[in-house]
């Protein structure tokens, strides 16, 4: 049976963050992940999940400057020394979290910077990362996104996310298999997640269209999760949706996977 992390930058939205880590105990999570820690000391993270029993399961390298428009700086030639910092910060709040993976969002596709630089600069920043992971004993996973939420993207495809992993061959870097994103790009989600299971190290998921929760789209959710078990994953799936409601009145898909 799959085992849900509920994503606390997408959900119970209507709380403070640090009030959302006792929400997803009450709703019967056993773990979470979010997107970014670094905005909270991680003595403060690191109580509220032992206060309430949660394991810290993902959250995202630091991504530059999200205000902004960024979403990762793994692309940037010319932000090399920072990508690294920000490495060793994320590696610092995962000791002290006890994250299980970390997530490398590799940013956009510049402009202006020709496509080899750009490609060099990604394959050698990954290799640093996976290098440093490995050193940790933390699992670094690299995302593809979909080009409708965030145009410009450089990672698309779960094809594309291959073709990376090989380039930069770390036995410690694997793809994070987002089921919405997925649907979006490429569709075909059962045989893929078979094909692919042995190189995915985390999934997330939101129904299509809107990103809502499981059982408000088109995706045939129980189906996938068969997939996903019979395929022999043991890792976590993050529910990072958009509630159509509030969050706990769209629970329901959540009631036979309690426990």
């Amino acid at each position: 049976m799959p085992k849900f992390a509920a994503n606390l930058t997408m959900l119970w939205n209507e709380h403070e963050f640090l009030d959302r880590f006792a929400k997803a105990a009450d709703a019967g999570f056993k773990g979470v992940e979010y997107l970014f820690p670094y905005d909270y000391p991680k003595e403060e993270l690191a109580e509220r999940l032992h206060k309430h029993g949660l394991t810290q399961v993902l959250h995202n390298l630091p991504a530059g400057k999200w205000a902004n428009g960024e979403r990762g700086i793994a692309t940037l030639p010319d932000r090399v020394g920072e990508f690294q910092d920000s490495v060793g910060t994320a590696i610092d709040y995962a000791k002290a979290l006890g994250t299980q993976t970390l997530n490398v969002l590799v940013g956009l596709t510049p402009k202006d910077v020709p496509a080899e630089k750009v490609h060099e600069t990604l394959v050698s920043n990954l290799k640093f990362a996976a290098a440093e992971m490995k050193k940790a004993g933390i699992p670094l996973v690299a995302e593809a996104i979909n080009t409708r939420d965030i145009p410009g993207f450089h990672l698309n495809t779960s094809k594309q996310a291959m073709a990376l992993l090989d380039e930069v061959g770390a036995d410690d870097l694997f793809f994070q298999y987002d089921i919405y994103h997925m649907q979006i790009m490429e569709g075909d989600l059962a045989p893929t997640l078979r094909a692919l299971m042995p190189r995915i190290k985390h999934i997330q998921l939101a129904d299509n269209p809107g990103r809502g929760e499981p059982g408000t789209g088109e995706i045939n959710y129980p189906f996938i999760y068969k997939v996903i078990d019979e395929a022999g994953y043991q890792g976590w799936i993050g529910a990072e949706y958009k509630p159509k409601a509030g969050t706990d009145d769209g629970m329901g898909w959540f009631a036979p996977y309690k426990g």
